[in-house]
Order: structure tokens, then C-alpha cells, then sequence
């Protein structure tokens, strides 16, 4: 007979914990009024304003040494250098330099696809200036795949009729491809976008900026990509270029990543050159008018949802230009598109089942956005931590999880391999009897990352495993929560933060497959100082990637028992990598957030693995790891565009 629980006492135990963690959090926010007071106090002193040029001065000094710090002498700053005008010069090459000469125009233009789509381009008029209207409509007229059909609907004011003026001119030669309206009122971008859409007859929709130039082969690919690939969804990389000068002024080029559901939430990454089958709109409009300002957004996030096949083309075909009042020159030109965006991506996750999230925009840009998700119960989370020797490592780590963890409901499961030391065995016979929490588990035998960590996942009870390093050190109080409220979704597997080495600098920010010298894997952004905003601003917010590290790594437990754990018989290196390709094999997304920092002096446990014995290790697992996933590091990382190098973690181009 089972004995009935002893709710009163249960109620006690949550209550007390509830009273502990509420105190903590007290505790915190009381040390952030302190510290915000003495700033303010500090910034509203007469003096501190008054030396404000010296201070600039001062510290700009401060940062151009840091940079010099971390360039590694004359010869880096000489690479750097040189880097830097090889990227400048290859802007060249990724504008009119790529058009295709006269003979594979030719060849494109006779081509003859199974599926001979026809894409309708809607641009939406209103007030375009003449050289801007000409350049559009010319690169459209250009394209070396020709089943398609070009929708104007033109809002233009009566000061600006030399507008529909010039689109008739261009639709008496376009063979009947151009269908223009004049509207009888302006009814603003997703209203005038959707008259273009009432014109347009084609199989496939493309969305296309009024100033904007395209590529000449973008339809030619596109096509090409419905027909190999069965895509229903479309888009390519981008640049930006001066108003008024041509496409050769690039200001940035926006390399993209593959479909990446975490990151389209966040940032609308996908942006132009979007065309996706006319089936996906399903009855309604394109764009919705109640997301003015971010109906690019919310139309995107809307058919990609629905997309049975979402293809990138990782070419730059798409020029989109930056002139006072566009959305390119900066988003201050159009600030209510910020509150739209959150609209937007509210009602994406609503849709998808998801409440009692909280929206809001990061240090990158007002339409770059954190997204904090409620986390789902109070599921318990086991900290499994390899451990030799390193008594002061070890007391460093679980120090900062006990003293700053917001998140309570943990345990920590410390597996024991071989230390020596009188010191280490005291420290577990300190934490096992301090905390109830806490256990030490034995591992025999030579080392064994994945089977260290086996063992130690086969010994916990948590629903939650939480790879961790020794050598780490929590930052964020919240860092338990913040990997949680990603790796509690279904779709999600493996969630990892973003690791600091103690100056600062970053040592992970989520892995890329086909990265370094061993052409395995390698972590991108590394070594960037913390402050910087990343690759377009990736540093900011959480997205998916291939890989995360194991150094500090979440995942359903019944997940990790789905993919066999950590592969033993990488006994020391890419055991991690391996483990989330396994993951990204059954389906499984894997996140990395920016959101959980903890420090982690790397490699303090075991050493570094580039020379003697260690590098000969190593070597044996790359070249296990490049067999094992011979096609995927042969497709390429879908995180990483192809255009940036494998020898730099940087997103420098190749």
C-alpha cells in the first residue's frame, strides 16, 4: 500500500526554497541600486562632466592599446593589415565583377529547367526617385532567367508622376511582363504591396524594394534551386551600398546562414531577396498592415513556418541601398518599426504554443532582440563535472554555482578519475558532507572524457544534464535558466553559453564544423574581446549552430540516452562535437545563447593538446572524426556561409 505524502512537509520544503531564492534574488538587486546609485552620483558630478573630452581621450588611448595587446606583435598587425584590404577588395568582386559575361548570360537565358516557373516581382511605388526607379527596373529587365512578370503599384503623389511615366515607359518593351497600377491613394508599404499582389499570376512571389538593385542571375538561381531541391522558400546573401553611387560602394555584406529558426525570432536575417510559392500565402495577403514597419518580418516568420523546403543561396545577389529615410540607412529612420518587430514575433510564438515570454531589443541594434521564454515546471538539473586532482579549479566552480545560481533545483555529480592529492579528497569530503546535493562518483581506469561523463549521466536523477568543466566559473546568475528555457523544447537539443577566458576574451561562442587547421571544428568569434557586438551583431543573441562545446553543455537527459551519450571512442577530443551531430541527425536543433557567461580557464585540467603525445592523440581523432562525417563536413557547416574562411574564426572572407 503506498503511503500518502506528506504534503505539509513538501509545502514547507518548497516554501523555504522559494524564501531562499527570493532573499538572493533581494540581495542582487539591492547591490545593482548601490552600484547604480554610486554611478549616478558619479555622473552627476560637476567635475566628471567637465573632464568628459579628457576622458574620451583617455580612453580611447586605452582601447587602441588593447587592440595592439591582442594583435601579437608587428608581424600580426602586419596580417591583420593585409586582412583587411584583402576583404575591402573583395567587395570588387562580389558586385558588377560577378555579373556574367555576355557568353554565360547566353547560356543561362536558353537554359531549359524541368519547371520554367514564373516569378511575379511586387514593388511597391511611392515617391521613388528617377535614378533609383531606372536602376531597379533596369536590373530586373536584365535578368538572364526570363519567365517572369514585374508588379508596380504606384502610390507616388501627383509632384511625383513622372514615376508612372517612366514604369509605362519600360512596360511598352517588356513583352507584357510589367504590370503597372496607379493607385488611387498611398495606402503605405503592405497596403501598396498587396495591390501588387492582386496583379501578379505567377507560380512563385518575389519581394522587391523600390530602390533596390538585383543581381542578374538571382532568378536564374532561384529557379534553378526550386528545381534541384523542391524549394518552396528562397532567399540569398545581401549588401548594402551608397545612395546615389553604384553597387560597388558596398558599405556591409551580410553573408547568411542556412534556415536557423532561433535566429529569424530574434533577427530578421533572411530579409531580401525572399520568393517563396504562391501556395505558402494559403488565401491571405503578403503582408499584414498591422505590422507596418516589420511586415518583412512578420511575413517571413509566417512562410517559413509553413515552408516544406526553406533553401539559402549562399550568393550575394542582392543590393539593397542606404539613403536617407531608408530602413538600410539605420533603424532611427523608421522607429516604430521596433514595436512592430515585437508584434511580429509575438504572434509567431503564440502560434507555436508559446506564453509568458519576454521580448526585448539588445546592445546590437533595437530590432536585434533577447527573447526569455518561460521555463516549464521545476525540472531538476544534474552538473556532471569530470574531475583530477585541481582542488582550487574545483572549489572555484562549485563555489560559483552554490553563491550564484538563481536556479535551485540541481544536483552536482563530481566523477572522480585518479586524483592523487590529500588536498582533492578533503574538498569532497567538505562538499559531500556540506552539501545533500552533491555527490562523488568513481571512474576506474585511464581517462575517458565521453566515458568519465557517461558514467556520470548514468548516476544522476535529474530530467536535465549539464555538462560542465571544473576549469569554468559562473558569471550570469541566471545562467541554469537561461540554457533551460531552450533545451525544455521539444525541438531543441543541446543548448550551450557563451564561454570567457579571464581577460575577457571570448574562448566560445558556439562551434563551426570544417573550422581550423584540422578542418573538424573549430569556435567561432574566437578570442574577440567580450564587448564586441559580433559578426552582424551574432554575438547578441541566441541562434542555432551545428555544435556548442562540452565544456558547458544542457540537454534532456532522455535525449542524450536517445543518441548514446558522448561516443567513447573519442576519448578525449571532439567527443562533444560528435554528440550534437548526433543530435542534429535525429532532427534536433542546437542552440547557443549569449545569455549564460561563465569564465573557463581552459584546458587547466588536462593541458593543451598541440604537442608530443597529446597533438598525436588528437590527430588520430580528427582524422576519425573527418571519416565518421566525411558528407557532412563535405556539405559544409549550414550555420557558417561559404564565404567566410576556414582558417579564421573571425567571418573574414575566403
Amino acid at each position: 500500500m503506498n503511503q500518502e505524502p506528506n504534503y505539509k512537509e513538501l509545502y514547507e520544503k518548497e516554501h523555504e526554497k522559494c524564501a531562499d531564492l527570493a532573499d538572493r534574488i533581494v540581495a542582487l538587486e539591492s547591490d545593482n541600486e548601490e552600484l547604480q546609485f554610486k554611478i549616478d552620483k558619479i555622473k552627476n558630478n560637476a567635475f566628471w562632466k567637465a573632464t568628459k573630452p579628457a576622458r574620451s581621450i583617455i580612453h580611447f588611448g586605452i582601447r587602441q592599446k588593447q587592440r595592439l595587446a591582442g594583435c601579437g606583435g608587428p608581424k600580426d598587425i602586419l596580417r591583420k593589415i593585409k586582412n583587411k584590404q584583402h576583404q575591402i577588395s573583395q567587395m570588387k568582386s562580389y558586385g558588377t565583377e560577378s555579373f556574367p559575361t555576355e557568353e554565360e548570360a547566353k547560356r543561362q537565358r536558353e537554359t531549359k529547367f524541368e519547371r520554367m516557373v514564373k516569378i511575379s516581382i511586387l514593388v511597391p511605388l511611392w515617391n521613388t526617385p528617377k535614378n533609383f526607379l531606372t536602376e531597379m527596373l533596369d536590373s530586373v529587365m536584365n535578368q538572364t532567367y526570363e519567365n517572369w512578370e514585374l508588379c508596380l503599384a504606384d502610390g507616388s503623389d501627383a509632384d511625383h508622376a513622372y514615376v508612372g511615366e517612366i514604369c509605362k515607359e519600360y512596360q511598352s518593351r517588356s513583352e507584357g511582363r510589367i504590370v503597372y497600377q496607379k493607385l488611387l491613394k498611398n495606402e503605405g508599404i503592405s497596403g501598396n504591396t498587396n495591390q501588387c499582389y492582386k496583379l501578379a499570376t505567377g507560380e512563385y512571389i518575389g519581394l522587391f524594394d523600390h530602390d533596390d538593385v538585383l543581381h542578374p542571375t538571382v532568378l536564374y538561381e532561384y529557379v534553378k534551386v526550386i528545381n534541384e531541391r523542391g524549394a518552396d522558400y528562397i532567399y540569398c546573401d545581401e549588401t548594402t551600398f551608397r545612395g546615389d553611387a553604384t553597387i560597388d560602394k558596398m558599405l556591409t555584406m551580410h553573408f547568411k546562414p542556412d534556415f536557423a529558426p532561433d535566429n529569424l525570432c530574434a533577427n530578421n536575417y533572411i530579409c531580401h531577396f525572399s520568393v517563396f510559392s504562391r501556395e505558402l500565402l494559403e488565401g491571405t495577403e503578403p503582408f499584414r498592415t498591422e505590422f507596418d514597419g516589420s511586415q518583412d518580418h512578420d511575413m517571413i516568420l509566417r512562410l517559413t513556418a509553413n515552408a516544406k523546403k526553406v533553401v539559402h543561396v549562399p550568393k550575394l545577389l542582392y543590393y539593397w541601398r542606404s539613403h536617407e529615410g531608408s530602413v538600410a540607412a539605420g533603424i532611427g529612420a523608421k522607429p516604430y518599426a521596433i514595436a512592430a518587430a515585437k508584434g511580429a514575433i509575438a504572434d509567431h510564438l503564440k502560434k507555436k504554443g508559446m506564453s509568458h515570454f519576454v521580448i526585448t531589443s539588445t546592445r546590437a541594434c533595437e530590432t536585434i532582440f533577447r527573447i526569455r521564454y518561460q521555463i516549464l515546471g521545476n525540472p531538476k538539473i544534474s552538473i556532471v563535472i569530470a574531475n583530477k586532482d585541481h582542488a582550487d579549479d574545483l572549489r572555484r566552480c562549485v563555489n560559483s554555482i552554490v553563491e550564484k545560481s538563481t536556479y535551485d533545483n540541481y544536483e552536482i555529480v563530481i566523477v572522480e578519475n585518479n586524483s592523487t592529492t590529500a588536498e582533492i579528497k578533503e574538498l569532497y569530503k567538505q562538499l559531500t558532507d556540506r552539501y545533500e546535493f552533491i555527490k562523488v562518483v568513481i571512474f576506474e581506469g585511464t581517462f575517458n572524457y565521453s566515458a568519465v561523463n557517461n558514467l556520470g549521466v548514468k548516476e544522476s536523477t535529474g530530467d536535465y544534464i549539464l555538462l560542465l568543466n571544473n576549469d569554468t566559473e559562473v558569471i550570469t546568475s541566471s545562467w541554469m535558466e537561461e540554457l533551460l528555457m531552450y533545451a525544455q523544447r521539444e525541438d531543441v537539443g543541446a543548448v550551450g553559453a557563451k564561454l570567457l577566458y579571464a581577460d575577457r576574451t571570448i574562448q566560445h561562442a558556439g562551434v563551426v564544423i570544417g573550422l581550423g587547421a584540422h578542418r573538424t571544428a573549430g569556435h567561432s568569434h574566437y578570442k574577440i574581446p567580450v564587448q564586441n557586438l559580433g559578426y552582424m551583431g551574432r554575438l547578441c543573441y541566441a541562434q542555432n549552430m551545428s555544435a556548442v562545446t562540452g565544456a558547458c553543455l544542457m540537454v534532456k537527459k532522455d535525449k542524450f540516452n536517445e543518441v548514446g551519450g558522448l561516443e567513447e571512442s573519442f576519448a578525449i577530443s571532439l567527443n562533444d562535437v560528435d554528440f550534437c551531430l548526433k543530435l542534429r541527425e535525429k532532427g534536433y536543433l542546437n542552440v547557443f545563447t549569449p545569455f549564460a557567461e561563465l569564465y573557463h580557464y581552459e584546458s587547466i585540467s588536462r593541458g593543451l593538446d598541440d604537442q608530443g603525445e597529446k597533438a598525436e592523440r588528437y590527430n588520430r581523432e580528427s582524422a576519425q572524426f573527418r571519416e565518421k562525417w566525411a558528407a557532412v563536413l563535405e556539405a559544409g557547416d549550414p550555420y557558417y556561409n561559404p564565404n567566410f574562411s576556414l582558417d579564421r574564426s573571425d567571418f573574414a572572407l575566403r
